[in-house]
């Protein structure tokens, strides 16, 4: 594992749009996954590697944080590209969707300070081997020794197991949008010694 560069933007996109190709609340914002790498490519370039903490396994897996505090918004160019990439390769709305969603996150988010997790995963071929454990085990022990809760929210009930076992309890659940599938949003209070 090692910290990503500013030049793997599009690798840690096209892992990212792998990871959530049947992502419940993803699929709802986007209608179909041909978005997904260019969007969190982009996302990645303008916002994670710029203002957080990015980790790759290779080319297997993925990871997307910041602190609380760093926690930036997409200037303009960006969000019209953004914008761009949901009207021309998402469904009918996706744009209408990704941005109410965008909001609907921010108005959620916890003010306390913490270490926001935005994307854990790994390609379809590197599931079940141990490799989210080794993705996010750094970060928490991290933020153990740092005493800074970390935040998520999990747009899939099929994760939720694994975050519980790494400490994140649910805090609640709420929809970024009208009629889209519920986003878990989960709290991990400092362990005093990661196991």
């Amino acid at each position: 594992m090692r910290d990503a560069l500013p030049r793997d933007w599009r690798d840690l996109g096209d892992i990212t749009g792998e990871a959530f190709v049947e992502d419940p609340v993803n699929l709802w914002i986007f209608g179909q996954p041909e978005p997904l790498k260019p969007v969190f490519s982009l996302l990645a370039r303008h916002l994670y590697l710029t203002n957080g903490i990015c980790h790759m396994a290779g080319d297997a897996g993925a990871t997307m944080w910041c602190l609380s505090d760093r926690r930036k918004e997409l200037g303009p160019v960006p969000t019209l590209a953004l914008v761009w990439t949901l009207m021309r390769q998402g469904s009918k709305g996706a744009a209408k969707r990704g941005m109410m969603a965008g909001e609907t996150m921010a108005r959620e988010h916890p003010r306390d300070p913490h270490l926001y997790l935005f994307t854990i995963g790994t390609r379809k071929a590197a599931r079940g081997k141990g490799l989210g454990k080794q993705l996010i085990t750094p970060m928490l022990m991290a933020a153990d020794k740092a005493r800074l809760p970390c935040y998520l929210e999990n747009s899939n009930p099929a994760n939720s197991g694994f975050y519980m076992s790494h400490g994140f309890e649910r805090m609640k659940l709420f929809e970024p949008g009208p009629g889209a599938p519920p986003l878990e949003a989960m709290w991990r209070e400092p362990k005093g010694l990661y196991v």
